[in-house]
């Protein structure tokens, strides 16, 4: 389609689908609404509105950094909402998408006439009169900005999408050599990874009928059940995932169940469980034989692992919308064989998929997380019998919720708990006994493990 085609009316859906963007999660839920409500949805402009919406979000730190420096604020959240999502609209257009800024004047100064005009008053009967004025003068000033990245470290973000932020901490952790491959790693399109459900289906069964849709699986480097093939696949309408035959995962997040190795009859407790993936597959190995207790408080994730459990044929285990940190109170104490802790992190190890992870990341969200993970390992402490075990992993690249967090744990319960070391299948982590998974050196996602044992 030409984009000369783009009319007022799109700019504002999209303005519309960045605002909400920032309250419905995942961000493209809040698109795929305002599409269908603006009669986007399904027509020829809906895969160009949509490539610009992601490109928007792929961004969003780079724009957010040029809103600050048109605004002169000390911080992109203080703005106008509509405002903010108009401003990065704006900058996303006139700055960054070429097929806007390397156009012939006249396509371009349209694009402007469609910010100043229509859209400032859009924003002026949304909000206030002044916002759209305010907007209108911005956007003259947009229409000639370039954007030049003055040092290396802000290069690397405009060129791998990842922010200063991310970069930085990875260059303390590994050097500028290792922290480019890793940026490079994360920059390419990774596979689907779906885990086979053994107590449904052999691999041998899966692989074959993935081949007769028209797929090349490989089977997993890591985990022998974990299928990897290029997509794009319908879930939706997949036999085998309907049926409960595979369950979406990522092989570094398969490697956690087998880590902790549960076992036929015993007594394990999931203390961050939904969506339900590790869980699954912790009863998996069980045989879907003991008892499985798992604890989750978001109602929309729980809902979706009662939906997997029910799918997969997974009958022993019982659910709880509590906060896991209350776990020992509604359990008990030394009762569980085996404690898996996989806390909220900052999902620092997924921006391969999740692109909007690569610039909420901020110190201060840092903090709050660690927080939340020790008290949960506390409490792990607490459910565990003598000699039992207790997995901690993360999904995240950062020592400060990994290592930090079970160094920690380690120097306050020396005498409770010790660890037990990790050598294998991936690296050694920043603290001797540990381990991560790197996303190029493994090509899986970003993780952390540490196996702690309660002692007798």
């Amino acid at each position: 389609m030409s984009i000369i085609t783009i009319v007022p009316r799109d700019i504002i859906a999209l303005i519309k689908a960045t605002r909400y963007g920032e309250e419905v999660k995942p961000s493209q839920q809040a698109k795929r609404k305002v599409f269908e409500e603006e009669g986007i949805a399904g027509t020829y402009k809906d895969r160009i509105l949509t490539a610009i919406f992601y490109d928007i979000w792929r961004r969003m730190g780079i724009i957010d950094r040029i809103a600050i420096e048109f605004t002169n604020v000390s911080d992109i959240a203080v703005l106008d909402p509509w405002l903010r999502a108009a401003l990065r609209v704006a900058i996303e257009l006139l700055v960054f998408e070429k097929f806007v800024r390397d156009r012939d004047r006249d396509t371009r100064n349209l694009f402007i006439k469609y910010l100043k005009g229509p859209v400032a008053s859009f924003l002026s009967n949304i909000t206030h009169p002044y916002v759209g004025m305010y907007f209108w003068k911005l956007v003259d000033r947009l229409a000639t900005y370039r954007y030049e990245p003055r040092d290396l470290y802000l290069k690397w973000e405009y060129r791998y999408l990842v922010s200063e932020f991310i970069i930085k901490k990875l260059v303390e952790l590994m050097g500028r050599e290792e922290t480019k491959k890793f940026l490079q790693a994360v920059n390419r399109v990774p596979p689907i990874s779906v885990r086979v459900n053994i107590l449904k289906a052999s691999v041998d069964e899966v692989v074959k009928t993935l081949r007769e849709e028209g797929l090349e699986p490989v089977v997993g480097r890591y985990v022998p059940t974990v299928v990897k093939f290029r997509g794009p696949y319908d879930f939706n309408r997949s036999r085998l995932f309907n049926e409960g035959k595979i369950v979406i995962q990522d092989e570094a997040s398969a490697v956690a169940s087998i880590v902790l190795d549960p076992k036929p009859g015993e007594i394990v407790v999931d203390l961050c469980a939904a969506p339900g993936g590790k869980t699954e597959y912790m009863a998996e190995l069980m045989n879907n034989n003991g008892t499985m207790y798992a604890f989750d408080i978001d109602k929309n994730r729980i809902a979706r692992m009662k939906k997997l459990l029910n799918k997969t044929g997974i009958d022993i285990v019982k659910v709880y919308e509590e906060d896991g940190r209350k776990a020992s109170k509604i359990i008990g104490e030394d009762v569980a064989d085996k404690v898996l802790v996989d806390p909220p992190c900052t999902s620092t190890g997924t921006i391969a998929k999740n692109h909007e992870v690569r610039w909420r990341v901020v110190y201060e969200r840092i903090d709050d997380v660690q927080r939340l993970q020790i008290e949960l390992l506390e409490t792990a402490i607490k459910l565990v019998k003598p000699g039992g075990r207790i997995l901690y992993t993360v999904c995240s690249i950062f020592r400060e919720e990994g290592e930090d967090v079970i160094r920690y744990i380690l120097d306050r319960y020396s005498d409770k708990v010790l660890l037990t070391p990790l050598t294998r299948p991936f690296d050694p982590g920043f603290l001797k006994g540990t381990m991560r998974a790197w996303p190029h050196k493994h090509s899986v996602n970003g993780f952390f493990y540490a196996l702690l044992e309660r002692k007798q």
